[in-house]
């Protein structure tokens, strides 16, 4: 029998290209996107086909139609998706207070926007039971004074993700959101030592969380063990945010 077939968007790092590797290693062959740099993305291609299993990286501006759409054709297409994760997006962190309507185009564009893109691309290839997870933040539910943008499209987000789950569960779908806290990826590489420890100090487990936190959660929302969960907003962050 052939193996599921997993899509992650932004999967050449940080939460996405831990997940592939999860994946792969539980038995899916991995398509993920990047967009900026190939360099990262192609090291965790070579790293799963090194372990025997198969995946294969390609580019894709998310806030570009035409990559999406060239996505939506992809030969992998014709195998069917099992397991779609829309991880990619931007964070520049915007004041509220000087916002411009520039910054939060641009940052709705890639962040939700971009998602909506390539759920309507791929649809058409998912397979009856398919399970997507949608990456979100718990600043699309507490807000962000310094980044809220960011913190909008998160917001914006979720709450399509949950109408999305009641729109397929007929179908035998799921939808969920995964809504990290402080997670050690490109976001927080600019932290001084002072500001790490800060954050640590803020968290009841006193350390930020690891990619490898949030692909963990993932495959367990993509697998069979969560078969009755959908619709769900699930917070990883260590006990920092409790809504």
């Amino acid at each position: 029998m052939s193996r599921p077939v997993a899509l992650i968007t932004g999967g050449g790092r940080g939460i996405g290209a831990a997940t592939a590797k999860r994946l792969a290693a539980d038995g899916y062959d991995v398509l993920l996107t990047y967009n900026l740099s190939s360099k990262p993305a192609e090291m965790v291609v070579d790293e799963i086909r090194e372990r025997g299993d198969d995946a294969l990286a390609v580019k894709v501006d998310c806030s570009d139609g035409g990559e999406v759409g060239l996505l939506g054709i992809h030969p992998w297409m014709a195998r069917g998706i099992d397991a779609l994760v829309l991880n990619h997006g931007t964070y520049d962190r915007v004041s509220a207070t000087t916002m411009s309507m520039d910054d939060l185009r641009r940052t709705m564009s890639v962040n939700f926007e971009g998602a909506v893109a390539v759920w309507k691309a791929v649809q058409p290839h998912l397979t009856s039971n398919a399970r997507m997870v949608v990456v979100g933040s718990q600043l699309g539910t507490r807000g962000s004074p310094h980044g809220a943008d960011y913190a909008a499209s998160k917001a914006a987000l979720a709450t399509w993700a949950r109408s999305l789950a009641q729109a397929v569960g007929p179908e035998g779908k799921r939808v969920n959101v995964l809504a990290p806290g402080f997670v050690d990826t490109d976001i927080l590489a600019g932290d001084s030592s002072e500001k790490r420890a800060q954050r640590e100090q803020e968290v009841p487990l006193k350390r930020v969380g690891r990619p490898e936190d949030m692909a963990n959660t993932i495959a367990f929302l993509v697998g069979p063990d969560s078969n009755y969960i959908t619709g769900a907003v699930l917070h990883v962050n260590g006990g920092l945010y409790l809504p």
